[in-house]
């Protein structure tokens, strides 16, 4: 190969690191993302009624929960009145708040994922943009003439976006028949 044919250099592999990870496609990162819930195990998917009936005593403060285990453990008869050994308790709060930081990856994960797609979804977006303007310029001239049903499928695609659904109509009823009343005293 000679010097100028060599693909570029890379730093980071000259310097005895290993290069970076290939980026996954999307079905590899959905098919990673349900072998690791799989994995996970405790994921329960929950209704809005449910996470609202949860979340009151979900939202005690740290120092809540530190106090009730400390009175748990000073306890047997509150540890057996519970049937909760103040071990079982300190272990389930720990677990409770290192699950927080997975939360928080995910979260931010979601966030990074939805904003990188949105950004793709503009740029197509603008890409058919653009190429429908330059598509109509050039349908003009009739050695392009192949392009006339591409232009005319994309102002029927065009006039179906823009349609409005019809509003459904509120449910007619019928009034009350109103029956008059004599009061005979």
């Amino acid at each position: 190969m000679s010097e100028n044919t060599k693909p570029p250099k890379n730093p980071a592999t000259e310097a005895g690191a290993t290069p970076a990870t290939p980026a996954l496609s999307p079905d590899e990162v959905v098919a990673q993302l349900r072998a690791l819930r799989q994995q996970v195990g405790e994921v329960t998917p929950l209704t809005k009624q449910q996470r609202t009936a949860l979340r009151g005593h979900a939202a005690l403060p740290n120092g809540v929960v530190q106090a009730s285990i400390n009175a748990l453990g000073a306890s047997d008869d509150v540890q057996q009145v519970l049937g909760q050994p103040v071990d079982d308790a300190r272990q389930l709060a720990e677990d409770a708040n290192r699950w927080i930081a997975v939360e928080d990856e995910l979260r931010a994960m979601l966030k990074g994922i939805a904003g990188a797609n949105l950004i793709r979804r503009q740029r197509v977006g603008l890409l058919s943009v653009q190429a429908y303007a330059i598509t109509q310029q050039l349908v003009r001239d009739p050695r392009n003439a192949g392009l006339l049903p591409h232009v005319e499928e994309i102002k029927r695609q065009r006039s179906l976006g823009r349609r409005k659904k019809p509003a459904t109509p509120a449910p007619h009823h019928p009034p009350a028949a109103v029956t008059s009343q004599h009061l005979d005293s």
